[in-house]
């Protein structure tokens, strides 16, 4: 006997029964403990950072990461799944610096960098709790007994090693270079983390005037263009293309006379009469030619205030001449260190004005724009002024703008690895393709070297001291024990306010630590190393299993992880770092925006958990473009559908059939292997072919394409089987029929169970436990994966079978759309197809067609003119653009077409019709075939099936159809009642003379079906609900003995 099953389940408390069992049973450990000497099957999993709780995209990314995983084991792979924490880093450090009162990095280093880092050490746990909570209650089975965390001595001794091997390499050094800078963060931040923020934003574009000196026009100005007013006091030159024509012009108004590119003139003038050309000049001709600074504050700087060459100057916007201020743009810099201009930068470490530009000291940067530009324009320099909108990155971390400008910063030399990195990216399988085709690998073949320092506090310090001095003489380190060597001192910790006191003394010079600490993608590029304290520990087992089998992540992380992982790999291993790998979108709110706290525009995760449980959850998410890359606009409708039309119906084909089983004593051992039903043989064959598309779903890591047949599957078993079945386990006068049915049904719940196990651990655990014998693993998820399915499958009678479905499913629209109640019987039915192979498929089945439906006789035939008639009409849409005026001519051809040619129209065949004496060759496409049912039938054509009905009703088939009605409310109120399946019941009921008369006609079959040992027909029954049975008044009550 199985244990009983309520089909009133409520899901998420059904989830929590199973984690207890999990946890009583230890049945992830089991999943390792019985695959010990299984082949490895390596997973790395990309750490969070436990600074807040976990969102919808964790639990996206969870959710993949606990298939997959899942899956592999079940095909006999050993899977470790070792959960790690970022624990370093500006999510960290911000909420530090608010625990501790601190704004900015002064303000850090005043208050003791030992006080921060410790702060930091502290608050690294905060959330970790809850998100063993989260993701345990996600079902996703993880190890955090043995997690890593970024800030072990263990896991920074190793990130010392990668960074020494790079050292080694040459790949490391140290530069002064143009980077995007957070202020509010004080620290450089590396191209691709700028990338990963860009927002519109609105700001100024003015154009100002520089006086030329000594130019050949005398009182001449040069206008620049610029939307950075605020790097204006910085201005140490400007730039001209060398070959763009310049125009010295008189404005007709002011008299004034400005140089600027020629193709420019009309972005200032609306036509030629507003100015005059004096002359023109080839860009290259106006080299060193002096002008006045625009402020004073340098104007004794060295070599300043001429105009400089270059062809990066395009006249695509502006006015052909650049302001260069080399402290704040790439090119700017590139060309004036070549001239021999050193930059100047007023900027202090927030970006505020120091002391060196007394108008604007103390003003941020950029919210000095105003300020300048109303000193500007009061000077009379400013020559117009607009507003530009733009993309601009923004810092991630804290949401403000970046800025960019001159930094003193170590990087990795990456840009000679291209070649080899995009060669490694194509031996990765990535889940959807185009996005390691395209984006990953367009962002290899422009990689750029890599900014790898910060100038931040708590994060794995850069293992290099410095000669104090001599600049260029340094030491790396690449271990403890080798720093242990030069200092002679113990070192128990690798952060900054314990290795900073480290000092070493070697051949009388002193060599203390550069200040920076390491950007955290170095980290987390370096996981599959320092994860297992590689090279230190671990090695054999590591160098065995790498690269990795499987990684998964959103799409951002194609400039983050993904390119940090492959870079180094092919730096230290000339390897990719891993082989497979799943790429999810991200997951918004409903309203299409980016799901925000403050917006409250998402429900709560935990609240969806609870409310419809983890399974359906998981369902929805995996059901979705979401893991192929696309955006999901999370909707709690799709987690309810997700549980109503997938998760119950499967529960309730569980329920129906433990109920009938038990009723029975029906059991496993008593199961037959003989299938003589053409239903059994066909639910068989479609498991099979559930294994065969899942499992090549899966081994090609397309989880969307595993979960469709599976939902596919759970319709077929549902709605087709059992509905098909149901009499079959209730009859007793075939027993043989009836314990075929049973095994079938066992056999497809218990399938089915162990392939959704991946996606729906929970539903798949429970109905696998009630269903198991103990010959069977405790656990489905120690079951292995079935495989067996070449063995099972009948395609030929899965086509048959669709065939079938398909006509039934046209008989279903045609009763929906002529208001015919599927519980009304109907005289005949008529399937019209002209292929006799296929019609023979179909008519081989006529008993289900003709049960399905309620229809008492089905009749076959090629002959489809004897349901309607038929004629053509044009489609405008696709003939049109063709035959252009000769369209009106060939709508009278084709509506005048004879049923044979369009028969063969619709075959797949041509007709030549003759259009001015040309000859025009329609085709299928070309047409629409309207139909014109004959009296007294509904019609319907799809594909290669037209279908009838014949809806005239006589008075025999109306009071079958009330019977049949009477069960329906009948067996409703038993549900409301909560019977027992097998509870025998009286029937009274109240109603009028025709559905009397109906209940005496089918007297025998209602009480049959209803179980009932009588049934009455009574005056009244007051105490009753009035259930109007097709329009007639009915009221029915049931007692029991």
């Amino acid at each position: 006997m199985f244990k009983e099953v309520s089909s009133r389940v409520e899901f998420p408390e059904m989830e929590e029964a199973v984690l207890r069992l999990w946890a009583e049973e230890h049945t992830f450990e089991k999943s390792l403990t019985e695959r010990a000497d299984a082949p490895a099957y390596l997973f790395y999993d990309g750490p969070p950072f436990a600074t807040g709780l976990p969102h919808y995209g964790h639990l996206l990314a969870g959710t993949i990461k606990d298939i997959i995983p899942r899956y592999q084991t079940m095909r006999g792979k050993r899977v470790e799944r070792r959960f790690g924490w970022d624990c370093h880093g500006l999510p960290i450090e911000a909420l530090a610096q608010e625990a501790l009162g601190l704004a900015g990095a002064p303000a850090i280093m005043e208050a003791g960098v030992g006080t921060f880092n410790e702060q930091c050490r502290s608050m690294v746990s905060t959330y970790v709790s809850e998100w063993e909570k989260t993701v345990s209650r996600m079902g996703r089975w993880v190890d955090f007994e043995h997690d890593y965390k970024t800030m072990d001595r263990s896991f920074m001794e190793s990130i010392w090693w990668v960074f020494a091997q790079l050292w080694e390499q040459g790949r490391i050094y140290k530069a002064h270079r143009i980077m995007p800078y957070s202020w509010k963060l004080n620290t450089p931040l590396s191209n691709f983390e700028a990338g990963r923020n860009y927002q519109d934003v609105q700001d100024p574009a003015i154009t100002v005037q520089v006086p030329l000196l000594d130019f050949e026009i005398e009182g001449a100005t040069a206008l620049l263009w610029t939307t950075t007013p605020w790097t204006l006091p910085s201005n140490l030159a400007v730039c001209v293309g060398p070959e763009i024509e310049y125009s010295a012009v008189r404005d007709g108004e002011s008299g004034a006379v400005y140089l600027l590119a020629t193709a420019r003139l009309g972005a200032y003038y609306k036509d030629e009469s507003a100015y005059e050309v004096l002359k023109t000049f080839e860009g290259a001709a106006l080299a060193g030619v002096k002008y006045a600074p625009i402020f004073d504050d340098f104007a004794d700087h060295a070599g300043a205030f001429q105009v400089l060459v270059d062809a990066f100057v395009s006249t695509e916007d502006g006015t052909g001449i650049v302001h260069m201020a080399p402290a704040y743009g790439e090119d700017d810099y590139r060309i004036c260190r070549a001239a021999g201009i050193e930059l100047v930068d007023p900027l202090d470490e927030d970006c505020v004005f120091t002391d060196r530009v007394p108008a604007f000291a103390g003003q941020f940067c950029k919210e000095a724009d105003k300020a300048i530009i109303r000193t500007l324009k009061e000077r009379g320099s400013l020559i117009h002024q607009s507003t530009l909108q733009h993309s601009y990155p923004f810092c991630e971390r804290t949401d403000t703008p970046l800025i960019y400008r001159a930094i003193d910063a170590w990087y990795v030399r990456v840009e000679d690895l291209r070649e080899r990195m995009q060669a490694h990216n194509e031996q990765i399988h990535w889940t959807p393709g185009h996005v390691g085709e395209k984006r990953f690998a367009n962002w290899l073949a422009d990689a750029k070297d890599w900014n790898i320092s910060r100038n931040r506090f708590w994060g794995s310090c850069i293992p290099v001291w410095v000669n104090e001095e001599d600049a260029e003489d340094m030491i790396c380190v690449s271990s403890v024990e080798q720093l242990e060597e030069l200092s002679g001192e113990r070192v128990e910790d690798l952060h900054k306010h314990y290795v900073d006191e480290i000092v070493i003394e070697r051949e009388g010079k002193t060599y203390r630590r550069t200040p920076e600490v390491l950007d955290c993608w170095f980290e987390s590029g370096s996981m599959p190393y320092a994860q297992h304290h590689y090279p230190f520990e671990n090695k054999e087992m590591f160098e065995a299993n790498f690269p990795a089998d499987f990684i998964a992540e959103g799409l951002d992380q194609t400039r983050g992880w993904f390119y940090t992982l492959t870079v180094l790999s092919t730096a230290l291993f000339d390897k990719p770092a891993f082989k497979n790998v799943v790429v999810n979108g991200l997951v918004l709110a409903e309203d299409g925006l980016k799901m925000s706290k403050r917006l409250k525009n998402y429900p709560d995760p935990l609240h969806v958990i609870n409310a419809y449980g983890a399974d359906a959850l998981r369902l929805y998410l995996i059901n979705s473009p979401v893991v192929r890359a696309e955006s999901l606009r999370f909707s709690e409708d799709g987690v309810k559908h997700a549980l109503r039309h997938l998760l119950l119906p499967w529960w309730n084909a569980y329920s129906f059939f433990v109920t009938y089983a038990n009723v029975d004593g029906w059991t496993p051992d008593q199961a037959v292997a003989e299938r003589t039903n053409l239903l059994d043989r066909w639910i068989q064959s479609s498991l099979a072919r559930l294994e065969q598309e899942v499992s090549a779903a899966m081994d090609d890591y397309d989880l969307q394409a595993a979960v469709r047949p599976f939902v596919a599957f759970i319709e077929d078993l549902t709605n087709w089987y059992i509905r098909r079945s149901r009499r079959r386990f209730w009859k007793t006068d075939d027993d043989a029929d009836k314990a075929q049915a049973y095994a079938t049904l066992y056999e497809a719940l218990v399938g089915l169970c162990k392939i959704a196990a991946p996606f729906t651990p929970f539903i798949a655990e429970a109905i696998y436990g009630n269903l198991r014998t103990e010959a069977m693993p405790k656990s489905v998820h120690l079951c292995d994966f079935p495989t067996a399915a070449d063995a099972q499958r009948d395609e030929v009678l899965e086509g048959q079978m669709a065939l079938v479905m398909s006509a039934v499913e046209q008989g279903r629209t045609l009763r929906t759309e002529y208001k015919l109640k599927n519980r009304q019987p109907l005289a005949r039915m008529f399937v019209v197809c002209d292929d006799e192979r296929l019609l023979a498929n179909i008519q081989a089945l006529e008993s289900l067609i003709a049960d399905e439906l309620n229809i008492r006789s089905v009749e076959f035939s090629t002959d489809a003119s004897e349901l309607a008639t038929i004629q053509a009409k044009p489609n405008f849409k696709q003939l049109g653009p063709k035959l252009g005026p000769l369209m009106k001519q060939a709508a009278g051809l084709i509506g005048g077409l004879e049923d044979d040619q369009i028969n063969a129209l619709s075959a797949g065949g041509t007709v030549d019709v003759t259009l001015e004496h040309e000859v025009i060759t329609l085709t299928a496409a070309d047409i629409e075939v309207v139909r014109q049912p004959k009296e007294g039938l509904a019609v319907s054509a799809e594909g290669s099936l037209v279908v009838g009905l014949d809806t005239a009703l006589n008075e025999d088939l109306i009071q079958e159809g009330l019977a049949r009605e009477f069960v329906n409310k009948v067996q409703t109120l038993r549900k409301e009642l909560d019977l027992a399946v097998t509870q025998r019941i009286h029937l009274q009921f109240c109603s009028d003379e025709a559905v009397t008369a109906a209940v005496e006609a089918h007297r025998s079959y209602i009480e049959n079906e209803t179980l009932a040992l009588s049934s009455e027909a009574v005056e009244a029954l007051p105490a009753e609900e009035d259930r109007p049975l097709n329009g007639h008044p009915f009221m029915v009550r049931i007692t029991c003995d």
